[in-house]
């Protein structure tokens, strides 16, 4: 049996590699023509591989990984977008000397080189070696029509976002987005710069693969399909792991969720770089405290400002919550730091999440049937929550434009404590359409579902020539 090789480039970041991984595992069992190959760019200011990708390769055997030499972070770069977009671009040439004396040397041909988001530059690569290239976004769709739209608006305006800008319009979107949601980002000159590039060059792709499903995002997909200036759209989603965080389980967490009733718990979680300052933690912790609802919250510090991707921890949660609260709710909740959050939402005692929005944790939510609290706080987590909220209607608006650089801005106690009553609300219609969904997103993964006849179609293409 003929071979194929597809060759995927991740950011990196456990979030994007994980999804990579799913991805690739899927192809694999769809069709044993195909082999596939993983070039590994490693985090900034870290001298060797990160261990969650060196714990992943170890259990996908059946992927390659071919690790690419460390270079220096940029400088002088305040933007986290744009210092990731500047650092990927650095190793171009690494790439295509792993392409060269790794890949291409094989009698496999080659179906495709698969980039993410932030990899856009090395579709110059793939332009060299004259293979095709393929975008896998691993945000939703509604939000890289906004990507894709950022070269016809900077045609007209010419410069980046502001937080006074008229709502935009964006077909992807049936609504006006307000100019509060605005990722922070586009807001920034090299962020905004790096994101413009960014939105021209997926048009250059072969062929659009989002992780998404046709019954979530119906109206952002079928402005794709039918946009005759953009590539195919391919939708696999919802792209998850569900071994690997098995294989993370916390006992103390689970065993405490196995004695509380069911749907009686919302979990707080802001994702690894989702942390607040004590003043913010404080108003969250009153307001749990008034709400006396069940909670499981994961307190992170906030991020470092030098880009430094490894996760840290508090040592003592006694020094930044509220004096007396551990004691106080210790009948309630738990405190933790690390979380395994998709086994978390899997747990049938939780029933509500407060969430920053990222897009594999709302996917983790909506297959699973919990309904989301959105707090955003960096990315395209406002973007994000706004499409929940306003375009989806499968999330309790909590707060729509919070953003982590502005620590002066706090989520208030009552604010935060009537989000979490009406999340918990069982007769929510919310969380009705959530429990709707969570059983269109698992069809779409079954045989004749929307998202496994789309994953059928892309193989197919990909092996027409070969």
């Amino acid at each position: 049996m003929k071979k194929t090789e597809l060759v995927f480039v991740p950011s990196p970041g456990r979030g994007h590699i994980v999804a990579i991984i799913e991805l690739a595992k899927r192809l694999l069992e769809q069709d044993q023509r195909l082999s596939v190959t993983i070039l590994v760019i490693k985090p900034p200011y870290s001298a060797k591989i990160d261990s969650d990708t060196e714990e992943l390769a170890a259990i996908n055997t059946n992927i390659r990984f071919i690790d690419l030499p460390q270079v220096d972070p940029p400088e002088s770069v305040n933007c986290f977008e744009h210092f990731m977009s500047v650092y990927i671009d650095k190793h171009k040439s690494h790439l295509k000397d792993a392409m060269v004396n790794h890949i291409l040397t094989k009698s496999t041909p080659i179906a495709g080189l698969v980039i993410d988001l932030f990899c856009s530059s090395m579709i110059d690569v793939a332009n060299e070696l004259d293979i095709p290239s393929y975008l896998f976004f691993t945000s939703g769709a509604a939000f890289l029509g906004l990507m894709l739209n950022l070269p016809t608006r900077h045609s007209q305006i010419g410069s980046e976002f502001k937080l006074s800008d008229p709502d935009l319009i964006i077909p992807t979107y049936a609504h006006p987005i307000p100019s509060r949601v605005t990722p922070s980002f586009l807001l920034d000159k090299g962020g905004y710069t790096s994101f413009l590039n960014h939105g021209s060059r997926f048009k250059e792709t072969k062929g659009l693969i989002i992780n998404t499903f046709a019954e979530l995002e119906p109206h952002a997909i079928e402005y794709l399909k039918s946009a005759t200036e953009f590539p195919p759209i391919y939708t696999f989603g919802p792209v998850l792991n569900f071994k690997i965080e098995k294989q993370l389980k916390s006992e103390i967490i689970m065993n405490w969720l196995d004695n509380q009733p069911t749907s009686s718990v919302v979990f707080l979680c802001f994702g690894s770089l989702g942390g607040f300052e004590p003043p913010q933690l404080k108003e969250i912790a009153t307001a749990l405290e008034r709400s006396e609802i069940r909670f499981l919250w994961s307190v992170r510090p906030p991020p470092p400002k030098d880009f430094n991707l490894k996760p840290v921890e508090y040592t003592n949660f006694s020094d930044v919550l509220p004096d007396g609260f551990l004691e106080r709710t210790a009948h309630t909740g738990l405190v933790c730091g690390w979380a395994p959050q998709l086994e978390v939402l899997a747990h049938e005692a939780v029933g509500g999440f407060v969430s920053h929005c990222g897009w594999n944790s709302i996917l983790e939510s909506l297959w699973n049937g919990v309904p989301i609290a959105t707090w955003p706080v960096y990315a395209e987590q406002q973007p994000n929550a706004f499409e929940l909220v306003k375009e989806l209607e499968l999330a309790v608006e909590l707060t729509l434009d919070y953003r982590i650089e502005r620590a002066d801005k706090i989520v208030v106690a009552d604010d935060i404590e009537k989000a979490l009553r009406s999340l918990m609300d069982t007769e929510s219609p919310v969380r009705k359409r959530v429990k709707d969904i969570e059983q269109k997103g698992r069809k779409a993964l079954m045989n004749g579902g929307s998202s496994f006849i789309s994953l059928g179609r892309y193989v197919q293409d990909i092996l027409v020539d070969k």
